[in-house]
C-alpha cells in the first residue's frame, strides 16, 4: 500500500525530558487517522471486514486493538504468522479500493481541527502529520476532506523511516526535519502505540479521544497506560491549552 520511496535512517539522539507547558512548545506533531481525520471508525470497520472475507477472521475490536495506529506492515506479519502463508497479492490493493469507496462517502474532517490548525498557523506555531498511513492514502484524506492546504508538504509517514510507531523513529524524523528540539514538540495521538512513539521520541504527548472510535473502547485508560501527559477530547481543549 506505501508508495517505493527511499528510506531515510534516524539516528539515535540523546533526548531530553519534556518540557511541562505547553507553552515551551515550538513544533506540534499530528497523528493522522483518528486526529485530523475521523477515518478510525472507517477504516478498522473495512479492514475486519477484508481480513475476514481472505481467511483472517477479525473484528472491528481485535482490529482497534491490535492495529490502530500502525503499519500496514503488522496486518501482514500477523496474517502469515496465524496462516502459514502470505497475505494474498490482491488484498492490499482490494482494501485500498474498498477504503477508499467508504472514506469517500463517510469520511469526515474531525471537529474543529481547521479552526485549530488556523490557531496555531496564526501564532506561527509549525505544525505537522506523522502517520503510519501512505501517503496516497494521507493525501486522498486530505482531499476528501478538503484539510490539504492546511499542511502543504509538512506530511511525513512511516515509509521514511527504518521503524514505525510505537519506535520513535517517525517523531524524531519529523522533529528533525522541522528544526525542532525533542523536548520542544508537542504530540496529538490517539493510539496508544501513538504515545509510547511520542514518548520514547521523548516528546510531549497529549492524548486524544474525540474520534468516533473510541466509543469502542476504554481510550482514556489505554493513552494513560501508554504514557500520555495529558488527555483532551476535542480540537476546542487545544485552542484552550
Amino acid at each position: 500500500m506505501r508508495h517505493l520511496i527511499e528510506l531515510k535512517r534516524v539516528h539515535p539522539v540523546e533526548r531530553e525530558p519534556a518540557p511541562a507547558s505547553a507553552a515551551d512548545m515550538r513544533l506540534v506533531i499530528f497523528d493522522f487517522d483518528g486526529v485530523v481525520v475521523d477515518s478510525e471508525a472507517i477504516a478498522c470497520r473495512v479492514l475486519a471486514t477484508a481480513l475476514s472475507r481472505h481467511g483472517f477472521p477479525a473484528d472491528v475490536s481485535l482490529v482497534v486493538d491490535r492495529y490502530l495506529g500502525r503499519a500496514f506492515s503488522v496486518v501482514r506479519d500477523d496474517y502469515a504468522a496465524a496462516l502459514g502463508r502470505p497475505i494474498p497479492d490482491d488484498f492490499s490493493s482490494d482494501y485500498g479500493r474498498e477504503l477508499e469507496a467508504a472514506f469517500r462517502a463517510d469520511l469526515r474532517p474531525m471537529a474543529g481541527v481547521a479552526a485549530a490548525l488556523d490557531h496555531l498557523a496564526a501564532r506561527g506555531l509549525p505544525f505537522a502529520i506523522a502517520s503510519s498511513s501512505s501517503q496516497g492514502r494521507i493525501a486522498q484524506a486530505l482531499s476528501v476532506t478538503a484539510l490539504a492546504g492546511h499542511f502543504g508538504d509538512r506530511i511525513f509517514d512511516a515509509a521514511m523511516v527504518e521503524r514505525g510507531k510505537p519506535a520513535p523513529d517517525l517523531f524524531l524524523y519529523v522533529a528533525r526535519q522541522m528544526g525542532a528540539a525533542p523536548a520542544q514538540s508537542l504530540v496529538i495521538e490517539d493510539s496508544p502505540a501513538g504515545v509510547r512513539a511520542g514518548k520514547a521520541a521523548g516528546m510531549t504527548v497529549w492524548g486524544f479521544t474525540g474520534g468516533a472510535h473510541h466509543a469502542s473502547f476504554d481510550g482514556d485508560a489505554a493513552l494513560q497506560a501508554a504514557g500520555a501527559d495529558r488527555l483532551i477530547t476535542s480540537m476546542a481543549d487545544l485552542l484552550v491549552l
